[in-house]
């Protein structure tokens, strides 16, 4: 289904609503905020990135034997 949605055809039609929807002065505007845009999004997967691997080299200590414990109050 997806596969024959950005056939050239697709793509010309568009850009020419495009053109006619925001006009042939406002692009440049509109193709910088979306590059900037996506480069702020693109920088923002890299800073969740980075603090997943930081976080993945900090060591937490192993839980408590909860069966010992157990073990204590059975025996009493």
């Amino acid at each position: 289904m997806l596969n024959d949605l950005f056939q050239p055809m697709h793509l010309l039609i568009i850009g020419l609503v495009v053109v006619v929807f925001f006009g042939g002065k406002k692009l440049p505007e509109l193709g910088k905020g979306l590059g900037e845009g996506l480069k702020g999004f693109k920088e923002g997967l890299k800073g969740v990135t980075d603090d997943a691997k930081n976080d993945a080299h900090i060591v937490t200590p192993a839980p408590a034997d909860t069966n010992a414990a157990s073990k204590e109050t059975v025996a009493k």
